[in-house]
């Protein structure tokens, strides 16, 4: 469990053993059935998530009760309502586990004192977060510019272990378009493939 999140973080900075150590010692380790939540929105969340196993979707249920999933997480990513932590607000954001989860999490006040006593965290935790601003940025610009097809294609390329782990209307509702749609999208992708090998 803490090879795989030491190997996460070492991608972005450099460790000693006791760094290391010392680093575990703000964490804590949770176990979540499929279906259990993480954060529901409304709630206050104090924590961010290191995903050992398992999967999560993080998404906003509107008015009406439709959901819009913004984001999946596998093992070895990071998940957590970012606005609610740092602004102290209630959270926007449901988290629920998708499968059996074994999860890694930090509290706010924690980690802001991780940085003051290990302070190359703060680079690690900065990155993380522009990594998942890009992320973002590139959904957006996707979304606002993109055909739902291709905006398929690019999802089925980029995350490819979800395709395999997420059911079909789940990811409709990440694409931002019906589930019926999401069939027709990979009706005509199975079409393209065959006049293609023809």
């Amino acid at each position: 469990m803490h090879g795989d999140i030491r190997k996460n973080i070492e991608r972005h900075i450099s460790l000693s053993d006791a760094e290391f150590e010392h680093f575990l010692t703000f964490m804590t380790a949770r176990k979540l059935r499929k279906r259990q939540y993480l954060v529901q929105q409304g709630d206050h969340t104090h924590y961010s998530y290191y995903v050992v196993k398992g999967c999560l979707r993080a998404f906003k249920a509107d008015n009406s009760g439709k959901e819009h999933i913004i984001q999946f997480a596998l093992e070895d990513w990071w998940i957590g309502d970012m606005a609610a932590l740092t602004t102290g607000t209630p959270a926007r954001l449901n988290i629920e586990c998708l499968e059996d989860c074994d999860i890694l999490q930090i509290h706010y006040e924690d980690q802001e004192r991780l940085y003051a006593e290990l302070p190359k965290f703060e680079r690690f935790f900065r990155i993380i977060i522009q990594n998942s601003l890009v992320a973002t940025q590139n959904r957006l610009l996707s979304v606002m510019s993109q055909p739902a097809y291709d905006r398929y294609l690019e999802f089925m390329e980029r995350y490819p272990k979800v395709v395999q782990r997420v059911a079909n209307h789940h990811i409709a509702s990440y694409l931002g378009i019906a589930p019926e749609s999401l069939s027709r999208l990979r009706k005509e992708g199975t079409m393209r493939s065959d006049r293609s090998k023809s």
